[in-house]
């Protein structure tokens, strides 16, 4: 069912919308389906990049699930304008090869430039940006590293730094803040290990 006529409508008690309850149980099932290709070491394709999309507009516009956009786009705020649709085919073929041959770069430097570039191309219709960040923590959480957390206080600087990567092909920015990210989700499993840890007090002595 096209649920798309009522996205902005009430779900339940909760005053979400409708598309509000959608994305988060879909970003809930995308993330799944990270984790499930990362533990099977699946490589990267895009048929993987068209099943998450699917995943992230699943209920909220079928039509366009997991399908490349039909029309050019303008990018709202953003200074750059992505690929004329009839050259997304070789736009994303190109990602993919460079991605291929982008394993001397460090795991957070690649995963935010595999971002930026995806991003960049705009692929589909809608759904890009966060298609974009399961591809980043597909490529962190393939590496070993946690999901990178980013905070709504970032959004405004995470925005200038992807424009700016966009623009200029500088990727420093955005890798950095992904670092930062990476970190605060280090922290937080750190802490939340430290946690479930029983007191020295109560920790049965080593063995002799």
């Amino acid at each position: 069912m096209d649920t798309s006529p009522f996205k902005d409508w009430p779900c339940g008690g909760s005053g979400k919308s409708l598309r509000e309850h959608f994305e988060a149980t879909n970003h809930r099932d995308a993330i799944l389906y990270v984790e499930d290709i990362v533990a099977k070491h699946e490589a990267l394709t895009e048929w993987q990049i068209r099943n998450l999309h699917s995943l992230v507009l699943k209920g909220i516009d079928p039509e366009q699930a997991g399908r490349y956009r039909q029309e050019n786009v303008v990018t709202a705020g953003a200074s750059t304008t992505p690929p004329d649709f009839l050259h997304l085919s070789v736009e994303m073929a190109a990602l993919l090869d460079w991605y291929g041959h982008a394993g001397a770069l460090h795991p957070v430097e690649r995963a935010a430039e595999l971002h930026t570039r995806f991003v960049k191309i705009h692929p589909f219709i809608d759904g890009n940006g966060r298609t974009g960040r399961l591809l980043l923590n597909f490529e962190l959480m393939k590496e070993g590293y946690p999901p990178a957390i980013l905070l709504k206080e970032d959004r405004l600087g995470y925005y200038d730094v992807l424009d700016t990567a966009c623009v200029r092909g500088d990727y420093a920015d955005i890798t950095s803040l992904v670092a930062v990210s990476v970190q605060r989700s280090l922290d937080l499993y750190i802490g939340v290990l430290k946690l479930s840890q029983p007191p020295d007090r109560e920790r049965p002595p080593p063995p002799a």
